[in-house]
């Protein structure tokens, strides 16, 4: 009997009806480049006056084509209750004119697509490189770094090209490249290398910068819901690590934004 219980309830479990699976977070990563020239980064790129009628026609326009993904959420580089205070007067008209890329690109998408909310997800955290640059020089170990820096410094002056002679959505599309991407971390796991023995700067400005990001893919992994449609802007610095978090986060899926970015 105990044998033959089992096979008869077989054919009736397998007749149930697999329970629904919910409905997958699509994150769109949209990389981006600091659009007011806060000059807060190891490299910098100088960008010309976003708010010239000009550069406002290509963002409206770039942010009309990132409508097209109908977003439910809009998430930024920005602390949360910075978010929540200037998204509100931005909606009212009371904010004062920013050329932050924040205000320029996720405002704009978030009130085109009738947001009521923009969602911050940033958090503080150091970036240790002064240890790792002493280091380098006390111990010859300038041909490790030096080459990092100046393969970042070619890639800002290709960046700026881009920018001058096709464009903000050019340059979007640029710095969305997965390729690009990917060639714009070898920064990071290049600076590994600086370091002997049981003294790691490398390592120390690696951990530093890695528990930023994991506190930030935290926050967006906390706030999502299922069959949400989100855009995330970040400085392109962080794209490899949020595409990372995003593509092994079970019941998420990355969206492409080259593939709604217009050409």
């Amino acid at each position: 009997m105990s044998l033959i219980l089992p096979l008869l309830l077989a054919p009736v479990l397998a007749s149930q009806p697999a329970a629904p699976q919910p409905a997958p977070v699509q994150v769109m990563v949209l990389a981006s480049f600091h659009m007011a020239n806060p000059g807060h980064d190891l490299h910098n790129l100088k960008v010309d006056d976003m708010l010239a009628p000009k550069r406002q026609a290509e963002i409206a326009a770039l942010t009309s084509a990132l409508a097209r993904f109908k977003p439910t959420k809009v998430v930024v580089e920005w602390p949360a209750d910075l978010a929540s205070e200037r998204y509100p007067k931005y909606l009212a008209g009371t904010l004062p004119p920013s050329a932050n890329e924040t205000v320029q690109v996720a405002f704009r998408l978030a009130k085109m697509v009738g947001l009521k909310t923009v969602q911050g997800i940033d958090v503080d955290g150091d970036f240790p490189y002064e240890p790792v640059q002493a280091y380098a020089k006390a111990h010859g170990q300038t041909g490790l770094l030096d080459p990092l820096n100046a393969a970042t410094e070619e890639a800002m002056k290709a960046d700026g090209q881009t920018l001058a002679d096709k464009g903000v959505a050019a340059l979007l599309r640029r710095l969305n490249d997965p390729a690009q991407v990917r060639s714009d971390h070898f920064w990071y796991r290049g600076v590994l290398r600086i370091g002997s023995g049981n003294t790691q700067p490398g390592v120390d400005l690696m951990s530093s910068w890695y528990k930023r990001n994991f506190m930030i893919c935290a926050n967006l992994l906390q706030m999502s819901q299922p069959g949400d449609r989100i855009v995330i802007t970040y400085g392109a610095g962080h794209a490899q690590l949020l595409r990372q978090c995003v593509s092994e986060s079970q019941g998420f899926e990355l969206v492409e934004a080259n593939d709604y970015l217009p050409r």
